[in-house]
């Protein structure tokens, strides 16, 4: 039973991590990589409302009639998503407007949908906990990657500390849309190799 609550939790860090191995919700992994913190803390929001939004449609799973529970799935997000972004607002206003728009749009992320109806829909309260959790720190793995990657070459830098010098040649274009690309494109390719290579062994 514990391995079967320890392969939930880490399911989504490793073997179906939603950035690098279900490429899902690319549209947010994306903009806010440019900088870690930026990342950092678009990361603790989706592992906030992906662990509670898991938890509560399990809980209410038996009340939810099959035909409206997308709507129903919408409606628990969002509230989660206000309490984020109010919060996000009231304390850490410069953050709040740095993510902007992606705070909201957390609602109609495809990751969090997803588990919703494939599996806290399906399951107990303690493993759709547990995989919401999972799912969120494996998102926030994956984008802190991107960013630590982009913000590095792009800035020098690591957390907004310039790690590099002054006279370091900054390519910019890994904090501009196409570094993003490429960068996501380079560590899929990675990811494939290995996996390519350890299913030849």
């Amino acid at each position: 039973m514990q391995n079967k609550y320890l392969k939930t939790l880490t399911n989504g860090i490793f073997s179906e991590n939603p950035v690098f191995r279900l490429v899902l919700g690319m549209c947010p992994s994306l903009a806010v990589t440019t900088a870690v913190d930026n990342a950092f803390w678009m990361g603790v929001m989706v592992i906030f409302v992906l662990t509670f939004s898991n938890m509560f449609i399990s809980m209410l799973r038996n009340l939810i009639p099959d035909k409206i529970r997308i709507p129903s799935f919408i409606v628990i997000i969002a509230t989660l998503v206000t309490v984020v972004d109010l919060v996000m607002a009231a304390y850490m206003p410069a953050m709040h407007t740095t993510l902007g728009i992606f705070i909201p749009l957390i609602v109609v992320n495809c990751i969090i949908l997803a588990r919703a109806e494939s599996f806290a829909y399906k399951n107990g309260v303690l493993a759709s906990t547990l995989d919401g959790f999972g799912m969120g720190v494996g998102y926030m793995l994956a984008v802190l990657i991107l960013a630590a990657i982009r913000e590095l070459l792009g800035n020098g830098s690591f957390f907004g500390i310039n790690l590099l010098g002054a006279g370091f040649p900054a390519a910019k274009v890994m904090v501009q849309a196409p570094g993003a690309f490429i960068t996501l494109g380079v560590i899929l390719g990675i990811i494939k190799l290995m996996s390519d290579r350890k299913k030849a062994e």
